[in-house]
């Protein structure tokens, strides 16, 4: 059975179990299987009824919903291809892939988002809101109750990489690479939550038309979960509170915004508080490097009697673990959630590798490693320490990309392109992408990813570091936010202290416009499009280095008169 039939079955045999929730104005909206069935129907009725066919594509385009997930199951059990789109992404951006892949009709959650499509497209196929896609509903009688069980080697959807190295490209994934995955989820999940009666309560804000996040949601409908689906982004901290998750998945930023608001509260509340935090965390992080000094066992039993109990209540209350995946994770925020007896388990994978290739054991978490490969999955180190991976878990290519697929995959393997490190035990660590690596005059080879967040974790009112420098005697930052040269100053040479002389950053810029998915200069998830910003501010960053090598001919000069 693969994983849509199990869905389907689930969904047929318990119709009055709560399946699916979403959070609308401070209350939950609650679905049940029969309820989540109907829309199905509805939405395969119409997509028979516009004469789509297994093989043809189906653009999907809206935020996270009930609706949305209702009618992305009926998309592929009708067999046709479901192409899930970011609602935040440019409208040109949207087009381009969808022009890429000629989707038979475009079903949009709004108005507002078909206008933006109409307003870049000429002669786009047809455009459908869901309104009209679930007008109607053609009773439990009808045809469409479940899906044929497509074959194992069904392209099942294509989705978009979010081209930080170039044009984005469609990535095709089958039944069986979905099956096999959402096993290996299953398994894991499994291990978090042990046997229990009652359902997992799961939320989640990320946006299911990315492969980690969609994977998630395809899980929790494999299994006794009820999902709570965030419908305002603006409202996070309100709707996990309704929502009250065993766990839910994460992506590092929020983790790192959640554990600086915790600090800066604690330091602003001051007085006991903040002593005994301060006493408790510095206990914590002794014990964890096996420097525990005599008192430090009472200091932390204190703190976590007073003060950590209250964060995490604040957190989630019911919290068993966050997930966290899309980018390395720093260690620093891993411990510190650890601290407060809350569990982050990592997870890495890539669209191509149907979102996942590594998984954190919930009972052997190393912080700053992702895990193990999950069962089945080969991973091995090539050249320049690329990680090269091998398994049912393996995209059979890009969408009418027959060149850029016979590179990605050589001999069964595919090359990630990601850079990493594997200890004894298994466990692997990424250091960042081969194709960011800077190499500086000097010839060293340098990861600017580990750099960069040091760096913005010692800048807080800073958005984003960009590390440059290829070909250059030296590295420079470009920095977005609200921060002052005196701070960015001191923040270097905290950093470049621990660095040996070709890794240290010698200039910078602030830079006042940060970098955002509108602007374009952000993948649609969140990632930095480097060589567009590289072009976009290259006049800037030669001024960086003209002005530096002035400062530093002065300094010459000036050094000579006094010889």
């Amino acid at each position: 059975m693969n994983f849509l039939e199990d869905i389907f079955l689930r969904l047929e045999q318990e119709p009055g179990r709560l399946v699916l929730q979403e959070t609308r104005g401070g209350r939950i909206v609650p679905a049940t299987c029969e309820e989540l069935s109907t829309s199905v129907r509805a939405a395969r009725a119409f997509l028979s009824r516009a004469g789509l066919k297994p093989g043809d594509r189906c653009a999907l385009l809206a935020p996270n919903s009930i609706r949305w997930t209702a009618i992305d199951l009926a998309i592929m059990a009708e067999g046709i291809i479901v192409v899930p789109l970011y609602a935040r992404q440019a409208p040109h951006e949207l087009v381009k892939m969808m022009q890429d892949c000629s989707p038979r009709i475009i079903l949009c959650g709004d108005e507002c988002l078909a206008d933006g499509i109409r307003k870049n497209w000429s002669q786009p196929p047809p455009i459908h809101l869901f309104d009209e896609v679930l007008a109607y509903n053609p009773g439990k009688a009808a045809a469409c109750a479940s899906p044929q069980g497509p074959a194992d080697d069904h392209s099942l959807t294509i989705i978009y990489t979010s081209g930080t190295s170039g044009e984005p490209k469609g990535v095709v994934l089958t039944v069986a690479n979905v099956t096999y995955m959402v096993s290996c989820t299953n398994a894991r999940l499994d291990q978090l939550m042990a046997p229990r009666a009652v359902p997992d309560q799961v939320f989640h804000y990320l946006p299911t038309c990315f492969a980690g996040s969609w994977i998630l949601l395809l899980t929790c409908l494999t299994r006794n979960s009820i999902l709570t689906l965030s419908t305002d982004l603006s409202k996070l901290a309100d709707e996990m509170k309704l929502a009250a998750p065993d766990y839910f998945l994460n992506v590092p930023a929020l983790l790192e915004r959640v554990r600086t608001g915790i600090e800066e509260q604690i330091v602003k509340k001051g007085g006991v508080a903040e002593a005994l935090f301060g006493c408790g965390q510095s206990a914590w992080l002794r014990r964890h490097s096996g420097n525990a000094r005599a008192l430090d066992s009472l200091w932390l039993a204190i703190a976590r009697a007073v003060v950590f109990r209250a964060i995490r209540k604040r957190i989630g209350p019911k919290l068993r673990a966050l997930i966290c995946g899309s980018a390395p994770l720093a260690v620093e925020t891993q411990i510190f959630f650890m601290m407060l007896g809350i569990p982050v388990l990592q997870v890495y994978g890539l669209t191509e590798t149907t979102a996942i290739c590594t998984m954190d054991d919930p009972h052997d978490v190393v912080p700053g490693r992702v895990g193990p490969a999950i069962p089945g999955i080969e991973m091995k180190l090539g050249e320049g320490n690329e990680i090269l991976v091998r398994g049912p878990n393996i995209f059979p290519g890009y969408w009418n990309r027959p060149e850029e697929t016979a590179q990605a995959l050589v001999d069964g393997w595919f090359h990630t392109g990601d850079q990493g490190e594997v200890d004894a035990r298994g466990k692997w660590s990424i250091i960042g992408r081969v194709k960011n690596l800077i190499i500086p005059a000097s010839g060293h080879n340098i990861a600017p990813e580990p750099m960069e967040e040091s760096l913005l974790r010692l800048l807080p009112g800073a958005q984003q570091v960009v590390l440059v420098g290829n070909g250059r005697p030296f590295l420079a930052a470009i920095i977005t936010g609200s921060a002052g040269r005196e701070k960015v100053e001191e923040a270097l040479e905290s950093l470049n202290a621990q660095l040996p002389h070709y890794k240290r950053v010698r200039a910078f810029h602030v830079h006042d416009e940060p970098f955002s998915i509108e602007n374009g200069l952000l993948t649609a998830n969140g990632k930095l499009k480097r060589e567009l910003i590289a072009e976009r501010l290259q006049s800037r960053i030669e001024s960086i280095y003209r002005n530096a090598s002035a400062a530093q001919n002065a300094e010459s000069t000036e050094a000579n008169k006094k010889a």
